[in-house]
């Protein structure tokens, strides 16, 4: 019998009593794993070997949860600063325990999604409040990560998860990004029978060539050499490029349905003045959602170019109200604070620059204006609310506009999407009236969920605009809208720091 060099040096390394790992074979041999492979998916056709396959599944701690073995997890962390500071007895300020406990920049965020998701306590209207009685010492997450620590600290690379780690808590840390874990198919070689009669035999080599060239042709040895065969059906390794995010393929899909419906896209800046976002809203001053626990100020200076008689007219709004009935608010209103730069909480702010003329000049009625932007709200991050995510902000211009053009509008605009069950429900706002929420039914669990605010823009909002026709406007979630479409329960799946890479590797928004 003739095989050549690489088949022979498989054929002695494989065990007849033991399965050998093709791995382990090629490191012995020292060849390449998909020369002994191929090598030894040859063998296996000629009787000598037999090939099995087992999937196995391997982990490697990141960077990040390396650091938190030796630091504490972030949730951890602030648990530990909220007793500290008596939240197992009174609510705290969120702020004052996020200082306690020394978080900056994403550890903050991840300390608050997952800290009321493990029981650690609450998070509520920027208060914290400490489980007295849970033992972060036996968190879960935390154990797993210094198990898999410890069995990495004598080798690099990865390893087989610990027995000690369950399955749920080992995708949970996949998600937090704090280990890499890799699943794959493992071969083994068991020498045969006929294999063991072969070696005993005595076994000749051949050189093995890959391709006939004119020398082996005019000098004849081609007739002593083995010619390599091409296996078709060998692993590959998996390339995974780049591709759009498919919250942007959502937003690319509602801006074609938006300007198929007559629609023209706004555009603005992210960080603007509160006269834009808050004052020509009609919101006062000292609205609750105007604070800091609400929306994020900037250290900049203040913005200074504001139309005057823009602003002087919708201080008057908030004064003393616009119209024969108008009456104002009567409360504490400055320029300063109206100047102040924030990060936008919602892109109303772009309709009141496009409304007011100043964006595009003067608008003449009919008009239809769109924009899919991100904006920015400290919010508590749950399943459905996120510090920043996308808003389908829209606006119609027009004489004699109604309620039922606003909900025929939007039927129309989800119906593109195969939604036909929105309903609504009556709401108030500072700046529309009437006003109303819609909300659509989860596909999964049959719950409504809320996808949107809308109504008519009052008086007090228009008038100092200098608009005098009815107009319909509304702000609806687009990461919402995709959980309509897909089914996800959690908006952190597909955003964020915990989002599932696979699944968005393999959903493919239809357009």
């Amino acid at each position: 019998m003739r095989l050549t060099e690489a088949q022979l040096a498989v054929l002695e390394a494989a065990s007849a009593t033991d399965d050998r790992p093709i791995d382990d074979l090629a490191a012995e041999i020292d060849e390449k794993p998909e020369t002994v492979t191929r090598a030894a998916f040859e063998l296996a056709d000629e009787g000598l070997l037999t090939v099995s396959e087992a999937d196995r599944v391997s982990v490697t701690i990141t960077d990040e949860g390396r650091e938190y073995v030796e630091s504490d997890l972030p949730e951890i962390r602030l648990h530990r600063a909220a007793l500290d500071a008596g939240a197992d007895e009174d609510p705290r300020s969120m702020g004052e325990i996020i200082g306690r406990a020394g978080l900056e920049g994403p550890a903050v965020d991840i300390a608050l999604s997952n800290y009321a998701r493990k029981g650690y306590g609450t998070i509520e209207s920027g208060e914290i409040t400490a489980a007295p009685d849970v033992d972060p010492a036996e968190d879960p997450e935390l154990l797993a990560l210094e198990a898999i620590d410890a069995a990495t600290a004598d080798r690099e690379g990865s390893v087989q998860p610990p027995e000690s780690v369950d399955d749920d808590v080992l995708e949970s840390l996949e998600r937090r990004g704090l280990v890499d874990r890799t699943e794959s198919t493992v071969r083994s070689v068991t020498l045969s029978e006929e294999g063991v009669t072969a070696l005993m035999e005595g076994i000749e080599t051949a050189e093995t060539v890959d391709r006939l060239t004119p020398e082996l042709l005019t000098s004849g040895d081609w007739r002593d050499v083995e010619f390599a065969e091409y296996n078709v059906e060998a692993d590959a390794e998996t390339a995974t490029g780049g591709r759009k995010h498919i919250l942007r393929q959502t937003a690319d899909r509602v801006k074609d349905v938006l300007v198929g419906m007559g629609f023209r896209e706004m555009e603005g800046p992210h960080a603007d003045s509160e006269f834009w976002i808050n004052d020509c809203l009609f919101m006062p001053q000292d609205h609750p959602a105007r604070t800091h626990w609400d929306q994020f100020a900037l250290d900049l200076p203040p913005m200074e170019q504001i139309p005057p008689g823009l602003l002087e007219r919708v201080e008057r709004a908030h004064r003393e109200g616009w119209g024969e009935d108008g009456d104002g608010y009567h409360s504490p209103w400055t320029e300063d604070v109206a100047r102040a730069i924030d990060l936008r909480g919602h892109t109303t702010s772009l309709s009141m620059r496009h409304l007011s003329g100043f964006a595009l000049g003067d608008l003449e009625p009919p008009q239809r204006f769109f924009s899919v932007e991100k904006v920015y709200r400290n919010d508590t991050l749950d399943p459905t609310h996120l510090l920043e995510f996308f808003q389908i902000e829209g606006w119609v211009m027009a004489e004699d506009l109604s309620v039922r053009d606003l909900m025929g509008t939007f039927e129309e605009f989800y119906r593109q999407f195969g939604i036909t069950d929105v309903q609504f429900k009556p709401h108030y706002n500072p700046y529309t009236e009437p006003s109303f929420e819609l909300f659509g039914r989860h596909p999964e669990t049959n719950e409504l969920i809320e996808i949107g605010n809308s109504g008519m823009f009052r008086e007090e909002v228009l008038g100092p605009l200098g608009v005098e026709c009815d107009v319909m406007a509304w702000g609806l979630a687009l990461e919402r809208l995709l959980m309509l479409m897909y089914g996800f329960d959690d908006i952190r799946d597909v955003h964020g720091t915990l989002c599932d890479l696979e699944l968005l590797r393999e959903t493919e928004v239809v357009r």
